[in-house]
């Protein structure tokens, strides 16, 4: 291979995690690979690759050249199609993570949106309820709903969510339904708990409360559907509970006490300059996102 060849190769297996993966999207036999990359580490001084039996993970040096190497080839790659003119097709590998709920509802449509316009560009989508570190799990892009903290990642809004707190109307017949954050205690409660992490407080514009739960669950999607059981008050996302509230199996309470609705952003690593695919997907998902009406605060089921 020449030096080009390992550049895509390095970031073929900075992508699949794994040799074998990577000689089968190049073409190449596994030894090559393994051959290409040595040769890479070498010229370079550094160690790109911690290896073991099990897994191939970035090194320190590793995280910080894959950076260089995707703006790099991105920019080939769209100098190629610019020069190649407007018939060709972007091209290239993406890799897309959101909040499980939210990413079945409003990220995989629009990534089968997306593929279905540009179908020479692959992508792979992780869905879970944690904060993924972009780098160490070799993410391009990332929708994030919370307040961000400092970091060198590049964070584009696309709206903004409320959290509310609901329940079925049985159950606020039955139980009451509560004016104020201090009527909680009296109420039965159903609350998320995520990564081996117990119920944290619910916060209010007024103050928090800690809340004794009557049922614990690790999905989203579970802990609506106990709501609209009846089993309780749960709080949540507003986009998690829009179809139930549309439909009237739950009720929003405690409107007036929330807090402002999170910022929702799409957030990737990639700088100035951000290689082509990645700029096309960015742009698709930023313009759609921004027309959901979940994501426009408090204008939704107010």
């Amino acid at each position: 291979m020449d030096h080009l060849e390992r550049l895509r190769c390095f970031v073929a297996v900075a992508d699949t995690q794994s040799f074998a993966a990577a000689s089968r999207r190049l073409g190449c036999s596994a030894p090559a690979a393994t051959r290409a990359i040595a040769a890479l580490e070498q010229r370079l001084g550094v160690q790109l690759f911690q290896r073991s039996t099990r897994s191939v993970r970035l090194t320190e040096a590793g995280e910080r050249f894959v950076l260089d190497c995707r703006r790099i080839l991105g920019d080939l790659d769209a100098s190629e199609a610019a020069a190649a003119g407007a018939q060709a097709e972007p091209a290239g590998s993406l890799s897309l993570t959101a909040p499980a709920m939210f990413g079945r509802m409003h990220v995989a449509p629009l990534a089968a949106a997306f593929l279905d316009q540009y179908p020479r560009i692959r992508m792979k989508l992780l869905l879970v309820d944690r904060v993924v570190s972009l780098l160490d799990e070799a993410q391009d892009l990332a929708v994030r709903i919370a307040q961000l903290p400092d970091s060198g990642l590049t964070a584009v809004p696309v709206g903004a969510m409320r959290r509310v707190v609901v329940a079925s109307p049985a159950y606020l017949e039955r139980a009451g339904v509560p004016l104020s954050p201090r009527d909680l205690p009296g109420h039965r409660i159903v609350a998320g708990y995520f990564d081996g992490q117990g119920m944290t407080p619910w916060r209010f514009r007024d103050g928090a409360q800690a809340l004794t739960p009557t049922l614990m669950v690790n999905d989203s999607a579970a802990g609506i559907a106990a709501a609209v059981a009846g089993v309780g008050l749960v709080r949540c996302q507003v986009y998690q509970a829009a179809e139930a509230v549309r439909l009237g199996q739950l009720r929003i309470v405690l409107a007036d006490h929330e807090l402002p609705p999170a910022p929702v952003h799409l957030v990737h690593a990639a700088g100035r300059r951000v290689p082509a695919p990645l700029r096309l997907l960015l742009d698709f998902m930023a313009e759609r996102l921004r027309a959901e009406p979940a994501l426009r605060g408090e204008a939704f089921l107010r």
